[in-house]
């Protein structure tokens, strides 16, 4: 585990409301849903392949399917249909894919191993925590409050709760001014190169859990993180005693 943290800049625009107080000091620690804090690959897949067989298509691995399950309902129908969103038949297999998902969005889903003793530690050293994903919030939602953990989130924020998305810092920064905590004092824990990108442009600690869906070629070293996680529990090691 790379475990040191590198400073920040502080974001030029104001900070409303948030505390700015104690320079290097962890408050929060905001997670990526889909490959972070929770294993949705199983019902993802699930869904493809319930696609898939409404095409008289046999199923995929979940092996072939996990790599882009953060990659959303575009990611899934590549990886499964070989189409991209211009392909006449994408809306009706994306509707197929997503129905399914809806009806069926947490019959495997689990926490990965160690995120719910990482939760409790954070909330014991009060330290907010909170949800920062792609995924759309009609799906977010139910997920979060099938797996018991909406109602303990500082913040939940999806992909279309603001008019940009991750990589762009909005996201990051609207959950900020919810927590009432500085860029600088949050960690943001995700899979994929846009979660860094967006913790960067948001002038936050963005840490790369290597234990998500992560495909075996990329480049983590490129995607200028402050530190590299295997298990969602060494995420403690970053946190103030």
């Amino acid at each position: 585990m790379n475990s040191t943290l590198s400073p920040t800049p502080s974001p030029a625009n104001g900070r409303g409301g948030r505390d700015s107080a104690g320079e290097g000091v962890i408050k929060a620690v905001l997670f990526d849903l889909d490959g972070t804090f929770a294993d949705t690959a199983p019902d993802l897949a699930a869904a493809l392949n319930h696609a898939r067989a409404a095409c008289q298509l046999p199923p995929l691995p979940l092996a072939t399917i996990r790599p882009q399950a953060s990659h959303g309902s575009r990611g899934l129908l590549k990886i499964g249909f070989g189409i991209e969103p211009d392909a006449p038949d994408y809306n009706a297999l994306r509707d197929i894919l997503l129905k399914h998902y809806e009806h069926n969005i947490c019959v495997h889903t689990r926490l990965f191993d160690g995120m719910a003793e990482l939760i409790s530690e954070l909330e014991h050293r009060n330290i907010k925590w909170g949800i920062i994903t792609n995924k759309p919030h009609i799906y977010t939602l139910p997920l979060m409050q099938a797996l018991g953990y909406a109602e303990r989130a500082a913040c939940l924020i999806s992909g279309d709760s603001y008019a940009n998305a991750k990589p762009h810092p909005e996201p990051m920064l609207r959950a900020c001014d919810i927590i009432g905590i500085a860029p600088e004092h949050c960690l943001y824990l995700g899979d994929d190169v846009r979660d860094m990108q967006a913790a960067n442009a948001a002038a936050m600690h963005g840490i790369i859990a290597r234990y998500g869906y992560i495909s075996a070629d990329a480049q983590l070293k490129t995607w200028q993180a402050h530190a590299i996680i295997d298990h969602p529990i060494e995420l403690i090691d970053l946190l103030p005693l």
